[in-house]
């Protein structure tokens, strides 16, 4: 699996930013898919994720209510819906995925990774 992120830009406290990530390979839908992030100076960080097949979600508690991720299999993207951004969400996003996840928080879970996107947010 081959995934590129995208989305990622300058925007003020209070906007609204969506990620996307295209997967390459026609199995995306058996996946675990996930957003994490990295700060300056940061572990990269849990963000949000599918379990396989998209029957449940999870957020890390400092997005609950502003992010929401969701994916479109017929086009083999993720998304990451971020609203009411805050200063403190700037940081590099990356998407991963793997087949199999137990853990979806933790990043040595996921094999394949993309790129990563930046996102700044101005106070």
């Amino acid at each position: 699996v081959q995934l590129q992120a995208s989305g990622g830009g300058l925007v003020q406290a209070g906007g609204s930013l969506r990620l996307s990530c295209a997967a390459s390979g026609r199995t995306f839908s058996s996946y675990f898919m996930a957003w994490f992030r990295q700060a300056p100076g940061k572990e990269r960080e849990f963000v949000a994720a599918f379990c396989r097949g998209g029957f449940c979600t999870r957020y890390t508690d400092s997005v609950k209510g502003r992010f929401t991720i969701s994916r479109d299999n017929a086009k083999n993207t993720v998304y990451l819906q971020m609203n009411s951004l805050e200063p403190e969400d700037t940081a590099v996003y990356y998407c991963a995925a793997d087949p199999h996840v137990s853990n979806l928080e933790s990043a040595n879970e996921y094999a394949y990774w993309g790129q990563g996107t930046l996102v700044t947010v101005s106070s």
